[in-house]
């Protein structure tokens, strides 16, 4: 009887840790991301089971905005500390994950009992496993860079572990609904499973996830001033000109020594003002990318929430609301499952080129969407979002891979992913406080990715033809 699952488990174990996964540790990463995937939408539909689909449209549409206020609107406040915070301890990389998993688990027991019972707790227990969740959402991208076996690029290593959470996210969330039927609490109770597993997976990485050595922290700036101080810091970090900067430093030193003490502490001024920022700028090509995966995170919060309320008070023709919600759901993860495949297919792409297509791509879907709403066009937009976003995030890798210093490219990961998590919510906020008309609402879908794809384009394939025609490798 347990052959089937253990053969299983043995496929599982193959697959993740093909290609030296296995040794370098990607695949348990790729194992533990899995987890968290399905551990995140075993809540999601214990959730949405709780305050959406259990009471009228109107009515939910004000828990749903109740649930926002509550626990998105102090997110917004604490997602640009997570970042910053988590980059103040490197050292503790396992110990964040595990401590991530940890939380979840004991509070999908505290939600269980609330949405038995219909309590407040389910708002502050919900605003907490959001927290958590990004928290471990920031410090597995810091991770993959540490973990990357012999011949894999970031992007491919990215893409592999997103593969995976994708996979397990759809497998559980029938799962999830079957457990919905035998009661609310038990998706919650099948969480709690799932996050403390994740917890030990968490503690048995490899010891390198907690290395630090050399690291420092990224500036997501772009300025002329810190483009500047980047390229002298490169210069003097150039190996072959140890020669000539020791006998420039020897005579440094002498002249300083021959300062008079005003003029010293006016260098040390001088010194301190270029080192205030105390990091290092990471290009312009890499915050132009960064932009315009904002505006698509946007719009994928956006159709989350204007969709779920839209298509059960106008159902998709002929079709039932929990059928066309599980239309556009289903156009929105194949999108970004290809979105993940075509990434790491795309092995010698420019990554801004890529960008500008996807992004110009959603909005002319978004525009066609608004004008000729439908079934079809609803559809055809959650897939298009899904696949742009996906594809998107990877070359954002790429930038970061080619553009940014290996001793800063974990803090460069950790604040980018916070940034893109916060439009995100700024996109469902916006989502969830439009009037239920089609037209209208996909037209400002069309708008956010327009802000985003109009304020980037030149600047993306100015950055693209600087580089001359050289090409970084996606995969």
């Amino acid at each position: 009887m347990h052959r089937p699952f253990t053969g299983a488990a043995r496929q599982i174990r193959r697959a993740t840790h093909a290609h030296g996964a296995g040794e370098s540790g990607l695949g348990k990463l790729i194992e533990l991301h899995a987890v968290n995937g399905a551990g995140d939408v075993m809540i999601t539909v214990a959730l949405a089971s709780t305050v959406f689909f259990s009471v009228p449209t109107d009515e939910a549409r004000g828990r749903v905005a109740l649930y926002l206020a509550i626990t998105m609107a102090p997110f917004t406040l604490l997602a640009p500390v997570i970042g910053p915070l988590l980059d103040r301890l490197p050292h503790g990389r396992r110990a964040a994950m595990a401590a991530s998993m940890l939380a979840r688990a004991l509070l999908a027991l505290m939600l269980s009992g609330a949405v038995a019972t219909g309590s407040l707790e389910l708002y502050p227990a919900a605003l907490g496993v959001l927290v958590a969740s990004k928290a471990y959402g920031v410090v597995r991208s810091a991770v993959v860079p540490r973990l990357l076996p012999p011949g894999f690029s970031l992007v491919k290593a990215n893409s592999r572990v997103t593969l995976g959470g994708l996979l397990a996210t759809a497998a559980a969330a029938p799962i999830g609904a079957g457990l919905h039927q035998i009661g609310p609490p038990w998706p919650l109770y099948g969480a709690f499973v799932l996050f403390v597993a994740g917890m030990f997976l968490s503690l048995s990485m490899p010891p390198k996830v907690d290395s630090a050595k050399g690291e420092r922290r990224a500036l997501l700036a772009a300025d002329e001033e810190h483009l500047r101080l980047a390229r002298m810091r490169e210069r003097r970090a150039e190996p072959g000109r140890k020669g000539s900067e020791a006998a420039r430093s020897e005579a440094g030193d002498a002249k300083d020594a021959e300062d008079t003490e005003e003029r010293r502490k006016t260098k040390e001024a001088k010194e301190a003002k270029e080192r205030k920022p105390g990091l290092r700028t990471v290009g312009p090509a890499v915050t132009h990318a960064l932009a315009a995966n904002a505006s698509l995170r946007g719009l994928s919060g956006f159709l989350i929430f204007f969709l779920a309320f839209l298509l059960r008070q106008e159902p998709l023709a002929g079709q039932s609301a929990a059928v066309s919600l599980g239309i556009v759901g289903v156009a929105a993860g194949t999108g970004n499952a290809l979105g993940t495949a075509v990434g790491a297919w795309l092995k010698a792409r420019g990554p801004e080129i890529i960008i500008v297509t996807v992004c110009g791509l959603a909005l002319g879907v978004a525009i066609c969407a608004a004008v000729f709403f439908g079934a079809v066009a609803v559809a055809a937009l959650g897939a298009t979002a899904g696949f742009g976003q996906a594809l998107a995030k990877l070359s954002l890798d790429a930038l970061i891979q080619r553009d940014v210093p290996e001793l800063v490219r974990t803090s460069a990961f950790a604040r980018s992913e916070t940034l893109l998590q916060m439009s995100w919510v700024l996109g469902g906020a916006i989502g969830i406080s439009l009037p239920l008309v089609g037209s209208l609402g996909l037209s400002v879908a069309a708008g956010i990715v327009a802000l985003g794809w109009l304020s980037t384009v030149r600047g993306l394939l100015a950055a693209a033809r600087h580089r001359g025609g050289r090409r970084a490798r996606l995969a």
